[in-house]
């Protein structure tokens, strides 16, 4: 996915600035000014100052944003659209988060095949791609959340195209990703036990859902839902029905052992 433009902003797995493809340093201050732009697109300056500077008066966010855009514009040229309000990154900019969701949009409206390299490159660009860890301040733990739905509705779109198509390793793969970021989601744990399904793999299955339902009601007190334990139902009456077996032919075992220890087998 990456862009052959001078200058690049990398959100995703944490921070990272290139320029010309070398790592280039710059303060915290900066960083957020960046990151704020990287995600928001163009914005006027007063929301930049209010996001960033919250508990701060008005004059004095103003003025912190003002010198936090001296610093960026005198130490990294081109970056920034200089001289306007709203202010914006360069259009030559390429930035992480951007082409992901463009790639993500994408996957929507194309159905695609999942032959095709986009659709792996798609799966590896989100299996670990969470959005600026560590970083804790309101406005960004809000994109953080709305970066989580979207990577979940890719990867499950691509999961139920893997599974549509017969590629059943790449399926449980995005499945798996997805269930990651979020344990307890119905629609990805059905689409890994349906994928498990398809490859025959029907204990790793059983497990799955095992732990999925222990989970569920461990923390909320409900089961899953009919339509996910229907369709491991079967597995499960087959398993009960073993195990019925299994414990009647322990207590068969017992109670012979019991005839023998009391001489209660008629002699020969």
């Amino acid at each position: 996915m990456s862009v052959n433009r001078n200058w690049e902003v990398r959100l995703l797995g944490g921070w990272h600035l290139f320029h010309g493809r070398h790592p280039v340093k710059v303060t915290f201050r900066q960083q957020r000014l960046i990151a704020v732009l990287a995600l928001y697109g163009s914005q006027p300056r007063s929301f930049l100052a209010g996001t960033l500077w919250p508990n701060s008066s008005e004059k004095q966010a103003t003025g912190s944003l003002r010198e936090s855009i001296w610093m960026v514009s005198h130490q990294l040229p081109g970056l920034l659209v200089e001289g306007r309000d709203p202010l914006a990154l360069s259009a030559s900019v390429a930035v992480d988060v951007q082409t992901v969701r463009r790639r993500a949009g994408e996957l929507e409206h194309s159905p695609g095949d999942p032959a095709d390299e986009r659709s792996t490159e798609m799966l590896n660009a989100l299996r670990n791609a969470e959005l600026l860890p560590g970083w804790y301040e309101d406005w960004v733990t809000v994109e953080q959340e709305r970066w989580n739905q979207l990577r979940l509705t890719a990867l499950e779109r691509l999961a139920s195209r893997f599974l549509a198509h017969g590629e059943t390793g790449q399926a449980v793969d995005a499945a798996a990703c997805a269930i990651a970021i979020e344990p307890l989601r119905e629609s990805a744990q059905r689409l890994l036990l349906e994928a498990h399904l398809a490859e025959g793999n029907y204990a790793q299955a059983l497990r799955n859902y095992d732990a999925f339902s222990s989970r569920l009601w461990d923390e909320f007190g409900v089961e899953p839902s009919a339509k996910i334990s229907e369709l491991i139902k079967p597995l499960r009456l087959e398993r009960g029905r073993r195990q019925d077996q299994g414990a009647e032919s322990r207590f068969e075992g017992a109670g012979m052992a019991g005839r023998l220890r009391s001489g209660g087998w008629p002699a020969r």
